[in-house]
């Protein structure tokens, strides 16, 4: 019965002169996500409207989902396509529609008409009123509400005329790629797979670092971190992760700074590191998962002290999140059971017992001043021996 979906979108409609840029790039996400739907999708825009369109055989629920992972989409509409030949012959195939549609035609309707060709010979009101007749007629069960009715029969009146009742929810939000790149700090935990996620619903590409830790950490935490980034590019599109040896610079702070410290100096590197690989890849900006208060490092005065060391944006989209609003996210998403998988990312040696809470940033500096004669050169050589990983692609 489907061989044609309506697409619609919210913020774009308001935007002004620049909305085709909108536009456009929801039609290439749209795209790309189909490549991999068994079928051959045209993907079509006209004024105020997108259709995705096959004459082919396809996957209905697989494309469904596909559709729902673009951002930009709020709407995704299957409807039936029907020619023009005549007022009589479209009111028959709608009633048509709607036997198929609904087991038992027992609820109140309207109809609700928009004629964007504007030779057609009825105007909205006209093929409201006619066609809801139609179907009164059809079915005698059915009732009229104007009001608040239980099923909407939408028309739209274009070069062929399109028929639909329901309306299956997207992932809302903005186009990937209309509002720039940003580099995530990407860890195996619940928070920052889910920051990245609402980074990119606002239009934000993703690229992602991840600290590794060996042979601390194992690969099987590594390879946590790359499901994760997985899980997370069916929403932000492919994306490069970044995988840093973080080993030796971390012993070096453990071994040469204060104990209680310790999570608050390698956060700092961590930081200078992520932002070193942003501005090697045109990034506007640093993604975290911190939210406030949530553990030692997310103080206020953690959150100054870490930001104190970056010269560009730190954006922080869980910043006043409660944990099971994070998690509620992540479960939505898919993020979650892995996220809670039993293989950390950090090792225990490296997280100190009593951990500073409000760290003065001067007694910071003071004792970063220790690791003068050996930084350097650990920074080169972990910067030199950074892995890409391309992840979606």
């Amino acid at each position: 019965m489907y061989k044609a979906f309506l697409i619609k979108y919210a913020e774009i409609g308001v935007k002004g002169k620049n909305r085709f840029l909108f536009e456009d790039a929801l039609v290439n996400q749209i795209r790309f996500v189909l490549r991999e739907v068994e079928g051959e999708f045209t993907v079509r825009k006209e004024p105020g409207r997108i259709f995705v369109e096959t004459e082919t055989n396809f996957d209905y629920d697989e494309t469904v989902d596909a559709l729902q992972h673009v951002f930009g989409i709020v709407g995704i509409c299957p409807v039936a396509k029907m020619e023009d030949n005549g007022f009589d012959d479209f009111a028959a195939q709608t009633v048509e529609f709607l036997k198929k549609e609904y087991k038992e035609c027992n609820f109140s309707f309207k109809v609700k008409a928009r004629r964007a060709r504007k030779n057609y010979p009825l105007d909205s009101m006209e093929i409201n009123k006619e066609l809801g007749a139609k179907i009164v007629d059809a079915f005698p069960e059915v009732t009229v509400d104007v009001h608040h009715p239980e099923v909407t029969v939408y028309v739209e009146i274009r070069e062929k005329i399109y028929v639909y009742s329901k309306t299956i929810k997207g992932a809302g939000g903005m186009p990937l790629g209309t509002n720039g790149k940003a580099m995530l700090l990407l860890s195996g935990g619940i928070d920052s797979p889910v920051a990245g996620y609402m980074m990119a619903k606002r239009g934000v590409k993703i690229d992602a670092v991840y600290f590794h830790a060996p042979p601390y950490t194992s690969e099987r935490a590594k390879q946590k971190v790359v499901d994760l980034a997985k899980l997370v590019s069916k929403y932000s599109g492919s994306m490069r992760l970044f995988v840093v040896n973080f080993t030796d610079i971390q012993l070096a702070i453990y071994e040469k700074c204060p104990h209680d410290e310790l999570t608050i100096i390698m956060r700092r590197y961590m930081m200078r590191i992520a932002e070193h690989l942003a501005k090697e890849n045109n990034c506007l900006g640093l993604v975290t998962g911190e939210s406030v208060g949530q553990v030692a490092s997310q103080t206020l005065q953690s959150l100054a002290a870490t930001n104190e060391v970056c010269t560009m944006p730190v954006y922080r989209p869980l910043i006043s999140f409660d944990k099971q609003e994070i998690i509620d996210i992540s479960e939505k998403i898919n993020t979650y059971e892995t996220s809670i998988q039993p293989f950390e990312d950090c090792c225990t040696i490296f997280v100190a017992k009593h951990p500073v809470t409000k760290p003065n940033i001067n007694i910071i500096k003071r004792s970063e001043t220790h690791l003068d004669d050996v930084m350097e050169e650990l920074m080169q050589k972990t910067l030199d021996s950074v892995e890409m990983i391309t992840i979606g692609e």
